[in-house]
């Protein structure tokens, strides 16, 4: 199903951690973002969109696929006041190929490979590949924690 939503409606990440601009497809077990990078991105130096960028472009495509349970339900309404916070807790067979200019709009999509629920956690593996046109930029598996946290807002 393509889409074109606004990451931020999955994640809570904002200016200037966000490094994904829309998802194009996202179903229980793939997703697939695009992300264009611009030059007062925080991971480029001197125009190049370092390792780091790459991941964290990765690791946050991933977490959309296992944020949305907690941000939507079956019907695909959404909840309100959720708060979720995730990391990476595993790089597996990690290969980066080449690396992105500013200016540049990758692509990157990730595959389910594995995945644990507990009562307000979930542990996934993810296949994971960055694009830039049909030149893979990035190979490899990530391991994700996320949790559902308590919403301090009254």
């Amino acid at each position: 199903m393509k889409i074109g939503v606004d990451i931020q409606n999955y994640l809570p990440h904002r200016a200037p951690m966000l490094m994904v601009n829309l998802i194009l497809d996202i179903d229980s077990n793939f997703v697939e973002t695009t992300f264009l990078i611009k030059e007062d991105n925080i991971f480029v130096d001197d125009n190049i969109f370092i390792e780091a960028g790459l991941i964290e472009n990765t690791a946050q495509t991933c977490s959309a696929i296992v944020a949305k349970k907690y941000f939507f339900e079956e019907d695909g309404t959404e909840n309100e006041n959720v708060n979720v916070i995730g990391f990476i807790s595993a790089l597996k067979n990690l290969k980066i190929h080449s690396l992105p200019k500013t200016g540049d709009t990758i692509t990157t999509k990730a595959n389910l490979v594995s995945k644990f629920i507990g009562d307000d956690y979930t542990l996934c593996t993810m296949s994971c590949q960055s694009l830039l046109e049909d030149k893979i930029l990035l190979e490899c598996e990530i391991n994700l924690f996320i949790q559902k946290t308590i919403s301090t807002i009254t």
